[in-house]
């Protein structure tokens, strides 16, 4: 069998950090992908219930923040070019395969059921944390700002804590 090729790490490491520092210099913030999740809700949600979006403060708030159209924001067009890309990487390097994995016990299933609920809590707590692990995290470490530091050892624990408990679920 032959051995999957990846990107050297620390070459990525290094890609990655220049790419934050651009994104900082040019926008003047960090990288985040919880942004461009809430300008597709917003855009949603006006589209469907204008009424509901103007009577409420979640949505006024950043319709002060914004003009325009939620998704002419720069974020969304981060998300799409983040997809974009790693569905050519994975093309291009003969790893993309549209299935499932999944360990012995679980199913499509509950593979599928887990990947909803994850991503439904992933996005409350983007919103209660105001930002999502790469914004915190990444643009915080690369700032040196307390707090993401401080979320940086919260994210390696929480998993660690975590992946003793589920570790026979693998999922």
């Amino acid at each position: 069998m032959e051995e999957t090729k990846y990107m050297n790490p620390y070459l990525a490491g290094v890609l990655l950090g220049l790419l934050l520092l651009a994104t900082v210099f040019i926008t003047g913030r960090g990288l985040g992908a919880s942004g461009a999740i809430k300008s597709f809700t917003i855009a949603a949600v006006e589209s469907v219930a204008p009424a509901h979006t103007e009577a409420t403060h979640f949505y006024q708030e950043y319709s002060k923040e914004h003009t325009g159209s939620p998704l002419m924001n720069w974020l969304v067009f981060e998300v799409i070019g983040v997809v974009i890309g790693a569905f050519l990487s994975g093309l291009m390097a003969n790893r993309l395969k549209f299935k499932f994995e999944m360990g012995p016990r679980s199913t499509t299933k509950m593979r599928v059921i887990g990947a909803i609920i994850g991503g439904v809590l992933w996005g409350i707590g983007s919103q209660l944390g105001r930002g999502c692990t790469s914004g915190s995290a990444l643009s915080g470490l690369a700032v040196m700002s307390t707090g993401g530091i401080i979320t940086m050892f919260a994210i390696f624990a929480g998993a660690y804590i975590f992946a003793y408990f589920f570790r026979k679920f693998w999922i």
